[in-house]
C-alpha cells in the first residue's frame, strides 16, 4: 500500500510558476515509479509526466514539454513537479500517482495508487 499526499497548488497568473510536491509513504520509495496527471472540469484525466524508479528516466506529455520538470528525492520520499510559464489551459486538479517498479507510464490505468489532488488555477 502507498499513501500519496500532494501540496503546492494555488492561483497564479499566466507566465508564472508553481512547484507541486508529492510525499509518499507505506512502500519502498526507491522501487516505485511516479506520475503526475491532471483533470480539468468536464475533461478526461490527462497524463502530464512520469519518472522511473531506477535511473530517473522521464517522459512528458506534449502539452507540457519544455515547461514542466519532474524530479524525485529518494531521501525525502518526495516527487516534485516544477511548472514554469504556466498557461490558463494548465488549470486543473493535479494528481500524483504511483505504480510498482517498471518504466515511466502514460496511461492512468497503469497506476495503482493516487493522491487526493491539488488545485492549480492559472489566470489570464
Amino acid at each position: 500500500q502507498v499513501q500519496l499526499v500532494e501540496s503546492g497548488g494555488g492561483l497564479v497568473q499566466a507566465g508564472g510558476s508553481l512547484r507541486l510536491s508529492c510525499v509518499a509513504s507505506g512502500r519502498a520509495f526507491r522501487t516505485t515509479t511516479f506520475g503526475w496527471f491532471r483533470q480539468a472540469p468536464g475533461k478526461e484525466r490527462e497524463f502530464v509526466t512520469s519518472i522511473a524508479w531506477r535511473g530517473g528516466s522521464t517522459i512528458y506529455g506534449d502539452s507540457v514539454k519544455g515547461r514542466f520538470t519532474i524530479s524525485r528525492d529518494n531521501a525525502k520520499n518526495t516527487v516534485s513537479l516544477q511548472m514554469n510559464n504556466l498557461k490558463p489551459e494548465d488549470t486543473a486538479v493535479y494528481y500524483c500517482a504511483a505504480r510498482s517498479g517498471g518504466v515511466p507510464a502514460t496511461s492512468r490505468y497503469e497506476y495503482d495508487y493516487w493522491g487526493q489532488g491539488t488545485q492549480v488555477t492559472v489566470s489570464s
